[in-house]
Formats: C-alpha cells, sequence, structure tokens
C-alpha cells in the first residue's frame, strides 16, 4: 500500500534550510559513526514518487547543476517521476520526469498515487507543501533526521500545529550525530 512520507533533515531547532534558504549546514554533519549513516539507497528503492516545492527544486538546481549535468539527477532518483509544485516558471532538468504543477495537492496526489504503482510518495521539501498534505488528510509519516545544529531561523519543519494525538513515533535511530525519528500521522 502506497505512504505517502515526509522525509527531510532538520535543525535541533526545527528548521529544514537556513534563513538564506540554504542547506549547506547539513553537509556539515556527521552522520556515520556509530550507527552508520541512514540507508538513503534503500529507501528511495520504496519511492515510487516524489514532489518538492519551487524553493527546493530551485536550490537543488543551483547548488548541484543538474541542468548542466542532468545524468547527476539520473544517478540519484533515476527516473522516478517528480512533481515540483510552483506559482513561478522554472525549467525542467533535460530527460528528467519532471512535471511543473500549482493548485490544491489532493488531485497531485491521486497522480502521484498512480504512478507509484504499490511504492511509497516523497515530499523531499519544504515543510509548508509537506504541510498542505498533512491538511488533507495525505500525509502518512513524517521521517525526520534531527541534526545536532540550531539556526535560529530558516524554514520550519512542519509550520503546522500537530499534537500528540496527532502522531504515534514507531522508530528512532542513531546515525553518527544524527537522530532519525519516524511519526506516524493518526487521521
Amino acid at each position: 500500500m502506497t505512504k505517502t512520507l515526509y522525509y527531510t533533515a532538520t535543525s535541533i531547532d526545527g528548521f529544514i534550510a537556513d534563513a538564506d534558504n540554504s542547506l549547506s549546514w547539513l553537509f556539515a554533519v556527521d552522520s556515520g559513526g556509530e550507527g552508520g549513516p541512514p540507508d538513503f539507497a534503500g529507501f528511495f528503492a520504496g519511492v515510487g514518487a516524489m514532489c518538492l516545492g519551487a524553493t527546493t527544486y530551485q536550490w537543488m538546481l543551483d547548488n548541484h547543476g543538474y541542468l548542466d549535468k542532468p545524468d547527476d539527477w539520473r544517478a540519484v532518483y533515476g527516473d522516478t517521476p517528480c512533481w515540483v509544485f510552483t506559482h513561478r516558471s522554472l525549467p525542467v532538468i533535460p530527460g528528467a520526469d519532471v512535471r511543473m504543477v500549482s493548485g490544491e495537492v489532493a488531485p497531485v496526489h491521486e497522480a502521484m498515487t498512480d504512478a507509484a504503482a504499490d511504492k511509497n510518495i516523497w515530499i523531499l521539501g519544504g515543510g509548508e507543501l509537506a504541510g498542505h498534505f498533512a491538511d488533507a488528510g495525505l500525509l502518512d509519516e513524517l521521517n525526520l533526521m534531527l541534526a545536532p545544529v540550531t539556526l535560529g531561523a530558516g524554514a520550519p519543519v512542519l509550520p503546522r500545529r500537530l499534537l500528540s494525538t496527532d502522531l504515534r513515533l514507531v522508530d528512532m535511530t542513531r546515525h553518527g550525530q544524527m537522530a532519525q525519528l519516524t511519526y506516524e500521522l493518526r487521521h
């Protein structure tokens, strides 16, 4: 059965990007050592469709050079279809299955579920986009990599009020200096 997962890294104070919308802080964190790094390949093997917001997509283009090096995108994400929620014109990575969309998440979620073919849907970011899925009752799981960093400001991990009655901790793993926390959302 397809689940919709918000899998992201966050600072201790609850930000996924700093005040400049940068993720550079994350790459300085040791996720190895005792407990080893998280198994991204294992996680991604279970993903059949993914989506992200325009700011996250633009950051990826600017910092990974995917427009000039589309093979780098395919090396990480293969042919997995990707929906980008945006209200502006953005370039599409050559040869990648990237679809620009806007509006409500529910009809797009239906298309992603069909494309996922019993695999999971991954919401890469940002937090506001994940919040729209939560608002629509379509978010099944939060998978948070908690990094030993405080940013003081930036893009919040999930700018919604969710209470402990909405969430159930189902797993907790250590990866070097990071803690991976997995919560199911109760609908």
